[in-house]
């Protein structure tokens, strides 16, 4: 069975097709790390390189983007998140100092259930 392990919501979807305008094609990265690292980071789509110590959980399709949006996390983050189903969310407040919404005010974060 496929199970889908992320998605987005109408908010997180906007602000990417604005991203996506403004940076090219773009990429999601979640390493569980402390600080900036603990929250989902959005780069130009290859910009973050990644490597075996990654796992791809899905790509995400958003409407009036052309490609699809893959969204990374660290192996040793998944090990912990294996379980849950994972929603990208858009909040008020500082990005991460490297991910592309940094300077819009606003913020990616994961939203999570079990599946």
């Amino acid at each position: 069975m496929d199970v889908n392990r992320v998605d987005l919501t109408p908010a997180a979807a906007q602000l990417l097709r604005q991203l996506r305008g403004a940076h090219g094609p773009l990429m999601f990265h979640q390493s569980g790390g402390c600080c900036d690292g603990s929250s989902p980071m959005c780069f130009t789509d290859g910009e973050f390189v990644t490597g075996d110590s990654d796992v791809l959980l899905g790509s995400l399709d958003v409407e009036g983007v052309a490609e699809p949006i893959g969204f990374w996390m660290s192996a040793d983050q998944f090990e912990r998140w294996a379980h849950t189903h994972l929603t990208v969310d858009v909040v008020p407040g500082r990005g991460g100092g490297f991910s592309l919404e940094a300077p819009e005010g606003v913020r990616f974060i994961i939203r999570s259930r079990l599946l």
